[in-house]
């Protein structure tokens, strides 16, 4: 290569590099993108099970039908055997793990929408690297960055291996784990959680799949052992990830190799025995370490970190490649926007609050998760300290309060949620690990008041659509309300009448007029008012006028339920 010019140089061309160039070049054909990848594709990499927060992003940036047409197994949910007791349950999409049989390749439409693909990464990250490629992005492979040259928190150029320099209007590292960028900036990082794993898998072919629904439809696996867990992920009809994860000291202790214990493992499972019986392995284990954290900062004054170089959580909830792909996306909105002439601190403020809040709750649910666990003996020792934390001998509600720590409104959903998943879901899933049902926040109460009045106004950031647009919201002690969507609904009904009943009806006429009310409309306002009960947005009393509301909650939901 010559010395290169560009307006913005990206750092690694896998999910994040490629999500990152596909939009800028999507939403302003204009714009110059080189992408410096230090490998050659296609090439092997862990991190292949998604959830169906990607297929969306996939279908905006126009490269899913691409995806869809190199035949992955479409993923409706998960089997696990976790928690307390041996049984296997499920948490699909879709309900009742209905998956219902459609010729494929298919559209993203009806059940499509709802699920996500399991991907074999050395065909899926071509694709994607090939597409942004195709919008105008310069993917340049062998292009390793040999240094990062900078004055203060500017970046001036880079350096590759072969001595050519790139400058630049804006830098972003999408380099991974590693985070190339994050480490010449001296960006420090943060390690919330005590657990510190180890991954250990190897690629196996013809193995049997566990579950087989409709046309291409699985679960993936997450088994249990006494000393760490496996998980069993089909990538494609004929080719399988198997992979162990265990605390590193468990690893250092057992005198093992990594082919040992890895093999050890396996044979302990019975039901991956039953599944790999007449399969075959390609006969290398990679390996590597699973510490979840979060840079301390993603931006600089003229740089950005994304994907896995801004943070990483442990990988038992599936989060890798939805918190890539959506970082990557809102990355290439502030910096069209920045271009724009947008407010840019205010902007980077919020790109790291919200990347930041997405990896610490699935860190912190990931902590949760592994502490209730019962067959983790050998984790006891990692789990004691957030166990003496946070209080973790705890029965599901109080357990449920806890993740409530980071906050049950999330802002990408609109809905009450935390981790991606639906506060309605988390009570049943924190009764299922725990086994003790949750209970709902609004149970044995009738009158609910509101709490804002010490909040501070803020703006808060929509990206999407190559723009980034505020939008109103109140803040308090690190908490976040938005103004709009039904938690802004909620509140204009709690403003009407305290009492729930004539609040539901307020708003069942007022939302009915203006066409935003359907069939599910009051679950998730009562799904929002349950978190914004936990979140101190709202206080629960009782009259003694009015009967009191009971509302229990299931052990099981159409989505959570054991395994048939």
């Amino acid at each position: 290569m010559t010395d290169c010019s560009t307006d913005v140089a990206i750092i690694g061309a896998g999910p994040g590099g490629s999500t990152c160039g596909g939009f800028l070049r999507k939403y302003d054909p204009g714009i110059s993108v080189d992408i410096f990848e230090q490998e050659v594709f296609p090439r092997d990499h862990v991190g292949e099970s998604q959830l169906p927060v990607v297929p969306r992003i996939l279908n905006e940036l126009g490269v899913w039908d691409r995806i869809e047409a190199c035949n992955f197994p479409i993923k409706i949910g998960g089997t696990y055997r976790w928690g307390s007791s041996d049984d296997l349950w499920n948490f699909d999409f879709l309900p009742y793990g209905r998956f219902e049989d459609e010729p494929r390749p298919g559209k993203f439409e009806g059940q499509r929408q709802h699920t996500a693909f399991q991907v074999d990464r050395s065909i899926y990250d071509k694709v994607l690297a090939d597409y942004a490629e195709e919008l105008g992005c310069k993917v340049h492979y062998k292009s390793r960055v040999r240094e990062i040259v900078h004055k203060d928190d500017a970046i001036e150029r880079l350096i590759l291996d072969d001595g050519t320099s790139v400058k630049a209007q804006y830098y972003v590292d999408a380099s991974g784990h590693v985070g190339i960028l994050r480490r010449a900036m001296g960006v420090e990082v943060e390690e919330p959680s005590s657990l510190k794993n180890i991954a250990l898998w190897d690629y196996w072919h013809d193995a049997e799949w566990a579950v087989s629904l409709g046309v291409g439809g699985t679960r993936i696996q997450v088994l249990s052992l006494g000393y760490g867990w496996i998980w069993f992920i089909p990538i494609t009809p004929e080719r399988t990830s198997i992979g162990f994860v265990c605390p590193a000291d468990y690893y250092k202790a057992s005198g093992l190799t990594i082919e040992d214990l890895y093999l050890k493992a396996l044979s302990e499972e019975p039901r991956l025995s039953k599944l790999t019986a007449g399969a075959t392995r390609e006969g290398t284990v990679k390996t590597t370490k699973d510490w979840s954290f979060i840079a301390s900062r993603m931006s600089g004054k003229n740089w950005f970190l994304a994907g896995e170089a801004s943070g990483f959580a442990d990988p038992i909830l599936s989060a890798g490649l939805s918190l890539t792909h959506a970082s990557g996306r809102e990355l290439a909105s502030l910096i069209l926007e920045a271009r724009r002439g947008g407010d840019f601190g205010w902007m980077c403020g919020e790109y790291f609050r919200r990347n930041a809040h997405r990896v610490r709750q699935h860190i912190r649910f990931a902590d949760y998760w592994y502490s209730a666990n019962s067959h983790f003996s050998d984790l006891k020792a990692h789990t004691a300290e957030i166990a003496r934390d946070a209080g973790l001998n705890m029965t599901a509600d109080e357990a449920f309060q806890w993740l409530g720590t980071g906050g049950f409104v999330e802002e990408d959903m609109e809905v009450a949620g935390y981790s991606l998943i639906r506060i309605d879901q988390l009570h049943v899933i924190t009764g299922k690990l725990s086994g003790t049902p949750s209970t709902s926040a609004i149970h044995g109460f009738n009158l609910f008041v509101l709490k804002t009045k010490n909040a501070e106004e803020v703006k808060i950031a929509r990206f999407g659509n190559g723009r980034v647009v505020s939008i109103r919201a109140l803040k308090r002690d690190g908490k976040v309300l938005p103004l709009n969507g039904l938690f802004g609904w909620v509140i204009v009904g709690l403003e009407h009448s305290p009492q729930l009943d004539l609040a539901m009806s307020y708003l069942f006429e007022k939302m009915s007029k203006v066409g935003h009310w359907d069939t599910h409309t009051s679950t998730r306002l009562i799904e929002c008012l349950d978190a914004m009960i936990r979140d101190g947005w709202v206080k629960p009393k009782v009259s003694q006028s009015i009967p009191v509301i009971r509302h229990i909650l299931p052990t099981e939901s159409s989505v959570v339920r054991n395994n048939e």
